[in-house]
């Protein structure tokens, strides 16, 4: 059996489609054992900031985030300045991944200024590239 690199990933991303497609590409690479799906950016970050007040959470924070950048209400860049605000627990514990369907270069630049973002991704994701994945 495969090993589980990350025991637990996040997806957040509005389109659903992205979503499930994402979710079943990481199952299929068992990276990882659970996974959160969130459909915006605000209830992805409420999510982590009720599981940051848990005693359990260095055991149930996700290891991986797989962040939207084109989002409605708040986009990823709003997600990642509020993430920076989290306990160092989360900080720590929780690698951003920025997914996204932008070819548009700012947005790569801008990432980059996000200690939190460890790769930058396009969509979809491919098993080849999950499998790829170390951080």
């Amino acid at each position: 059996m495969a090993e589980i690199k990350y025991p637990t990933a996040m997806l957040i991303d509005d389109n659903e489609i992205d979503n499930l497609i994402n979710q079943k590409m990481i199952e299929a690479a068992v990276i990882a054992d659970k996974i959160y799906t969130h459909t915006g950016a605000k209830s992805g970050l409420e999510f982590l900031r009720n599981l940051e007040k848990l005693d359990l959470a260095d055991k149930i924070l996700p290891d991986l985030i797989f962040l939207d950048i084109d989002m409605p209400l708040m986009d990823g860049f709003q997600f990642l300045d509020e993430f920076e605000k989290l306990g160092p627990l989360v900080k720590k514990k929780c690698k951003v991944i920025m997914l996204t369907s932008s070819i548009n270069p700012q947005d790569y630049n801008r990432a980059k200024k996000y200690p939190a973002i460890k790769l930058f991704l396009n969509k979809p994701l491919s098993f080849e590239t999950i499998k790829e994945i170390n951080v």
